[in-house]
C-alpha cells in the first residue's frame, strides 16, 4: 500500500469506557489496526445554540482508506452521541514498516 492509502481518524467519546469499547470493537472487526485513547481532553463547542464544555476521550484510529466506509458505519452504530465527531485525515508519510503492519492487520475484503 502507498502511504496515501492510509487514514488517521479522530473521534471523541463521552468517557474512557465508551472509548475503550469502541476501540476494541474497531480492532476486533479489523477496521482499525490500532486505536490510541487520549483522556481526558477538554472540548468546547457549540451545540444547539449553547456553548458546551465537556471532558471527553479522544480516539486516534489508524486505518486504510478502503476501510473508511465500514469504519464510519461502525462508529455511527456504536457511538452514543447523536452526532459523533468522525474526522478522517489522509497520511502522506510514515514509517514504511509500521504502515505495512497497519495494512496487514486490517480486513482485506
Amino acid at each position: 500500500m502507498k502511504t496515501f492509502d492510509f487514514l488517521l481518524v479522530l473521534c471523541t467519546c463521552p468517557s474512557g469506557k465508551t472509548a475503550e469499547h469502541l476501540a476494541q470493537s474497531l480492532v476486533e472487526r479489523r477496521l482499525a489496526a490500532c486505536v490510541n485513547i487520549t483522556s481526558p481532553v477538554t472540548s468546547i463547542y457549540r451545540w444547539k445554540n449553547n456553548i458546551e464544555k465537556d471532558e471527553e476521550a479522544l480516539l486516534v484510529i489508524k486505518t486504510a482508506a478502503s476501510s473508511w466506509p465500514a469504519l464510519e458505519q461502525a462508529v455511527l452504530e456504536l457511538h452514543p452521541y447523536e452526532l459523533p465527531e468522525i474526522i478522517a485525515l489522509p497520511l502522506y508519510g510514515g514509517n514504511e514498516r509500521y504502515l505495512n503492519w497497519v495494512g496487514e492487520n486490517l480486513c482485506t475484503d
